[in-house]
This record gives structure tokens, sequence and C-alpha cells, in this order.
């Protein structure tokens, strides 16, 4: 380890975590989302295990994403979750990057690029089944779908699926995600009925494939179960195991009398003569500062609770009578395998959710990736290649 921070990337095990939701998608594909950088673990070789592992698709939320995934020789399909106003759509539908439309302005947006393009482009239209956030509503919809085939008869847009997303299925039993699934399915039917012969329906993120059955369809979109991280902790962790660890080495070391205030504002304060060290890791590098005096890391073989604020660029631990010295190794998340926190702990004690833990943890931090062989890190071919 050459840096004082570092975060370890276990590929195999994104690749075992893909092959066993591959295995629960039963019928369904799956589209690996590796969006926001692959929730922090690197977009390509994030997107590169998990097409090992049996995905098929790629998704993400950014038309930069798309492109990186296009620049690094993946040639699978790639979903664009998120198609804005204003965007330089063109490239994307160049590139063979799938669309998603909610909105007639977006459908006609689209349309407009693909003339300039000079392709068509591939389209996803999206219903708002209830989450009130991206895709038409009910009483849009039948308008969204006009549009859409005005444009496909046009040879400007081609319609290739048919989706929506869910607001609480994390919760299965919520009474909204059966009201959903059948706003879903009515969406489907009239759009079918209109004319649309869509190769994918697709509604299932991480949870509702894990506990959803029903709502596979076509096409399954995990998210966080990728990176061996549950969607529904309360449940378990579905057999997944988290591919990152963050790890860090003592910057200094060294012995404080009892009553000596420690960081910003002096938040704690020794009990008694002490060691303590200073961990080279602060909010820059994704570690909360809501997380001071709060979040716990392994480090001289115990958990040690954080000391004081939270800083830019390093915190403190207190040690107590224990030893450690500069340059020892301090774990503050991984998978559990010898007594450190999980993200999914971190989460839990400030009150957010290990998708947050992993995705903030910033871009100087240095990404080490083991556990495929290099000849199993490219891209594997999928169900289309581009022309």
């Amino acid at each position: 380890m050459t840096s004082p921070l570092l975060a370890h990337v276990d590929l195999q095990a994104i690749r075992d975590n893909v092959a066993l939701l591959t295995d629960r998608a039963g019928a369904a594909a799956v589209m690996a989302m590796v969006k926001a950088d692959g929730y922090g673990h690197g977009a390509v070789p994030a997107a590169r295990a998990a097409l090992a592992g049996g995905a098929t698709w790629l998704g993400v939320a950014r038309q930069s994403e798309a492109l990186q995934l296009r620049a690094a020789g993946i040639t699978v399909p790639v979903l664009l979750v998120i198609t804005a106003p204003g965007e330089a759509h063109e490239e994307a539908i160049a590139a063979g990057i799938d669309l998603i439309a909610g909105s007639v302005g977006i459908v006609q947006e689209i349309a407009g690029a693909a003339k300039e393009a000079g392709r068509a482009a591939r389209v996803h239209l999206k219903a708002d089944t209830g989450m009130s956030r991206g895709g038409a509503g009910q009483g849009e919809w039948p308008a969204v779908v006009d549009a859409a085939l005005t444009a496909q008869a046009s040879g400007l847009i081609e319609v290739v699926g048919l989706s929506s997303h869910f607001a609480c299925a994390d919760e299965p039993d919520h009474p909204s995600v059966p009201r959903q699934l059948a706003g879903f399915l009515e969406a489907v039917e009239f759009a079918e009925k209109a004319g649309v012969r869509p190769e994918v329906r697709h509604l299932a993120n991480s949870a509702a494939m894990l506990t959803r059955p029903e709502s596979h369809f076509d096409l399954v979109r995990p998210g966080i179960a990728i990176y061996g991280l549950s969607p529904a902790p309360q449940l378990g962790t579905f057999g997944l195991r988290p591919a990152m660890t963050l790890v860090a080495r003592v910057a200094m070391a060294k012995r404080v009398p009892g009553g000596s205030g420690v960081s910003y504002g002096h938040s704690y304060t020794t009990a008694r003569e002490t060691r303590l060290a200073l961990v080279p890791a602060g909010y820059a590098d994704g570690v909360p500062r809501h997380g001071s005096n709060t979040l716990e890391v392994l480090a001289a073989g115990k958990r040690r609770r954080i000391a004081g604020r939270v800083c830019m660029d390093q915190f403190v631990i207190d040690l107590g009578e224990d030893e450690i010295e500069p340059g020892d190794e301090v774990i503050l998340f991984g998978p559990g395998d010898h007594g450190e926190p999980t993200a999914q702990e971190w989460a839990d004690a400030i009150g957010t959710i290990s998708y947050e833990i992993v995705t903030r943890i910033g871009a100087r931090v240095p990404r080490a990736y083991e556990g495929l062989g290099t000849e199993e890190r490219g891209s594997p071919g999928g169900p289309r290649r581009l022309d």
C-alpha cells in the first residue's frame, strides 16, 4: 500500500454477486447499474466484473458515464436512465446508447438529435407508476406513447423498452408495491395496444428482484446488490458479499494526558492519559463528518470509535493503553472478515443507507483492484453488438 488511504475493490465479489443475482433473475436479463462510478467502486472495472458474472446490460445516470464505458471498449447495451433536456443527445445516439424518455418534450428532443446523428435512437419509455419522480404520469402517458410512435414512424427513434421504478421495494410488504406493479402492467398494456413492440419491459431494482419475482419481466436492474450490500438490510444479506474495503495507515501516534481536548471544537476529551492515533482520512475522502464521535474502525485488533470531529483530511482514534505505530493498518469498513465494521454498520450508526457510504468515497482515494485475473477483465459480448 503506497497511499495512506486505499479502497480495495474485490472484483471477484462483484462477479459472484452478479452470478447470484443472475440466478435469482430467472428468465430475465440483468442490467448491472454502474452509475456514480460504479457506486464508488470504479465504473469500468465494476462493469467488466458484472459482465463476467452474467450481466448482459449496463445502466448509468449521466451521458458522460455511458460514453466512458464505450471509450473503454465495452459494447453491450447501455441504458442512460436520466435523459436531461438540452444535452447533446446525438453523441449518445451515435455511440449506440439507449435513452429513457418520460415526457413528450424529451421524445421530441431525442428525435431531433437522432436526425442530427443520422441514425435512429433506441428509446425506453418511462411511466411514473407512483414514485412521483421521473416518467410520465397516467394522464401524460398516452401523449408520450403517441409522440414516440410518431417519431418511430418517421424512422427517428425505435421504442425498445417500457420501464418504471419502485418507490418502496426495500419494504416488500409496502402497499405501494402492488399498486405500482399494477400501474406498470396497465401502462404496458396501453402502449402495446397502441402499437409499441418493446424488446424489454423492466421495473425491478435490487430489492424488487430479490423479493418480488413477479416484478422481473424481461429485464432487472440491480444496483447496490452488485456491490454486495443489501438493498433491504432488515431482511438480511441475501448471500451477497461486500466488494469494498477501505484501509488507512496511521500517520502519527502519541501519548497525551487526561483532560486533553481532541480535534476541532474539543467535542471529545480524553478521560485519562492515553494513546491517540491520527488516521489520514476525512470528509474530503468520504468519511462522514456527522460520524464524529460515532463511527468505529478496526485498529490494533479492536474496534475504536472516532474521537472528536472528523476533519477534512484526517480523524483521531483513542487507543487507551494499547499500542499502535505509524504505518500500522486501520480498516475503516469492509466485509467484516476481521471484525471491522461494514458499510451497513456505518450507515446504521449515522442514520443513512449503505449506498451513500460507498458512493461518497472520493476520487482522491486510490482504488486497488483484486480478485479477477486480467484475462477475465475484458468486455464479454452481449446480446447486441454495435455496428
